[in-house]
Order: C-alpha cells, then structure tokens, then sequence
C-alpha cells in the first residue's frame, strides 16, 4: 500500500498545499462514487453533506508511480479483481486487514482517484499456498502461478519491513475484490 490517505484522519492545515488538492480530489471523486456503492444520499442518518459522510480510505497498488499505473488500469479493464500483501505490512503499520464489504478508493501513481472498489474475499495463506486461480485473479504478468511466485517474492524481499524475510512460509493476505466505480 502506498500513497495512502484516511479522510477520518486527514488534516489539509497539516499537509502541503498539493496533498491537500489530491485530498480534495479524493472526497469529489467519493461524492460521484458513492451511489456505486449503494450509498446514495444518506442525509437522514448522517447528514445533509456529502462531507458528513466519511469516505472510505484511498491508496494506490505497487511500491512505486509506474506499477501503480499500471495495477489501476488492470483494475479498470477487469483483468485485476484481487491484490496480495505480506501480512507483516499490516503488522507493521498496525493497520487493521481488510474485511469483506469495505470499500477502498484506488489511486494512480501520482495519487488520483481512478476506481471504486468493494473487497468480497480475504483470506491469509503461506505464499506456497496461494494458488493459480488467485494468481490469474491478480491480473499481472501472464497470469501464471509461477510468474506470480517470481514477481512477487522479488516484490516482497524488496519490500519487506525491518526484522522481516522472504521465505514459503510468508503469510500473504490474499484480497478479492469487485469493481464498483470506474474513472478514466
């Protein structure tokens, strides 16, 4: 996960000028989005402004602008309906693991809001675990299992916080999700 942004915690007097104008970017694109989801005008429960409702948190796939890119685009032509992390990320970041029903907002790499997503599946596997359909499911590369194996394992040593290593025992929080909201 990068470029990560939690409208629950944002503070734009906090952040520079143009954080603050991707944020901002980020609740429109949301304010558009929502009805996708179900979510149409809530006023009753939770007030008359789309800013009185919290949009979901927002990030981009990939460690960098590049492969952020181009995960999103995945996502938008339907090729990417899953995304896996080393659950140490989680661990590390004290970030709670997705849950089945939340919504996500998918960035690009320079941090725009592309697509709304809904997470339908999690489950937590060794990286030797995760399977083919999983790894066609990610929408990279060709598709393979063995390709998925090779690009994520270098992908993972890469990342990896302090203190961990790669190994076939790896928990890896395998997510499925659907394609709600698109935005090219």
């Amino acid at each position: 996960m990068s470029q990560d942004f939690d409208p629950a915690t944002f503070d734009p007097a906090a952040v520079p000028a143009e954080e603050a104008a991707l944020a901002a970017e980020v609740l429109t694109f949301w304010e558009g989005a929502r009805q996708y989801a179900g979510l149409g005008r809530t006023s009753v429960v939770t007030g008359a402004l789309v800013s009185d409702t919290v949009p979901p948190q927002a990030w981009s796939f990939g460690g960098d602008d590049s492969l952020g890119d181009t995960l999103v685009e995945a996502v938008l032509s339907g090729a990417k309906t899953a995304t896996s992390s080393a659950l140490s990320d989680y661990e590390d970041e004290e970030a709670a693991l997705p849950q089945a029903g939340e919504l996500a907002i998918v960035l690009d790499g320079a941090g725009h809001p592309r697509a709304l997503i809904r997470t339908t599946a999690v489950e937590t596997v060794p990286f030797s675990d995760v399977t083919e359909e999983f790894a066609l499911a990610e929408g990279e590369g060709d598709g393979s299992l063995e390709e998925w194996r090779t690009e994520h394992e270098q992908f993972f040593r890469r990342t990896l916080g302090e203190g961990h290593e790669f190994s076939l025992d790896l928990p890896v929080v395998c997510e499925r999700f659907e394609l709600l909201y698109p935005k090219k």
